[in-house]
């Protein structure tokens, strides 16, 4: 049964203490850390890149959750292996030969994530289940944070649960406690939030809470699966 991983979004976090607020979300009980990763090409805006990375990874011990929303995802790999990342995550969108690129990632010694955006039919990545590591369903436009959740995305996460019961499944996008039990009812064990974390009063209850309500989901799934 997959477990619930909370990956709080630093695209949300204060980009001059990067490192502490890095700190500040694993000591909140954060299980990954989610590395916004933005060219202005793929994307409009420009975030951080490989330089960033490494000189987080000197200061900490996390996973380091790293959604490439870049053009030619190939070229980095090295680079982001390199600089310490623990999960290079790839847009299905940006790449001719997704399955070659899993092999390049895993030769480099990361977990590899497939992502795909709100208009992309899952099954673009269905296929590739058995290769990657995670696949990320996106709930908002990639590209900027702060947008509204799309529940219409939903059915994505629950087709690929179906067939993958054990596959990590990430959804990224307007996350909070007024939808993530819909996120954990479709399937989703992996939980990217931004402002719903940063901004909250509580921010190990609602890392907690986010928790719970996957966990809990995980368990009915499965024992629906043993029926």
């Amino acid at each position: 049964m997959p477990i619930a991983k909370i990956s709080p979004s630093l695209l949300s976090g204060d980009f001059g203490i990067l490192a502490a607020e890095c700190k500040r979300m694993v000591s909140h009980g954060a299980d990954w850390l989610h590395m916004d990763v933005m060219d202005g090409h793929f994307v409009p805006n420009i975030t951080i890149g490989a330089p960033v990375i490494s000189c987080l990874t000197k200061h900490l011990n996390a996973f380091l959750d790293c959604h490439m929303m870049v053009s030619h995802p190939e070229k980095w790999v090295d680079d982001f292996a390199k600089a310490g990342a623990s999960l290079y995550c790839f847009h299905i969108e940006a790449t001719q030969d997704a399955s070659a690129l899993i092999d390049q990632i895993h030769a480099a010694g990361m977990k590899a994530g497939v992502a795909v955006k709100p208009k992309t039919p899952i099954s673009t990545v269905m296929e590739l289940g058995d290769k990657m590591d995670m696949c990320l369903v996106m709930t908002v436009e990639p590209g900027f944070g702060g947008q509204r959740f799309m529940a219409e995305c939903m059915p994505k996460v629950k087709e690929l649960r179906a067939r993958y019961p054990n596959l990590d499944i990430e959804v990224d996008g307007g996350i909070a406690m007024e939808n993530i039990e819909a996120a954990a009812k479709a399937g989703a064990n992996v939980i990217v939030a931004g402002t719903s974390i940063f901004k909250a009063q509580d921010i190990s209850g609602t890392i907690e809470s986010f928790r719970t309500f996957v966990n809990t989901e995980q368990a009915l799934l499965e024992a629906e699966n043993k029926k």
